[in-house]
């Protein structure tokens, strides 16, 4: 699994979460989809990275800038959050 990191330009409310979390939940492999307008980013959770231009191709007619875009290696968190081992 991978996390992807999209820094957003121009997300001022919830509402604006919302617009961006449909658009990119459209990408082919997404997990799931969180954003933060006070962080100005949003959180992709996928099976595999995803290509850049895929992302910018969904954000593109929201009318939010991408201004970048970080990927890690994603472990899911267990119950205890690793607490027993």
């Amino acid at each position: 699994m991978v996390k992807t990191v999209v820094k957003i330009d121009g997300m001022m409310c919830g509402m604006c979460e919302t617009h961006v979390n449909e658009a990119l939940r459209k990408i082919t492999g997404v997990r799931k989809v969180s954003s933060s307008h006070k962080k100005g980013q949003s959180e992709l959770i996928s099976e595999s990275g995803i290509p850049e231009s895929e992302i910018r191709r969904v954000m593109e007619p929201t009318g939010y800038a991408v201004l970048g875009i970080n990927e890690e290696p994603y472990e899911k968190k267990g119950l205890f959050g690793g607490l027993f081992g």
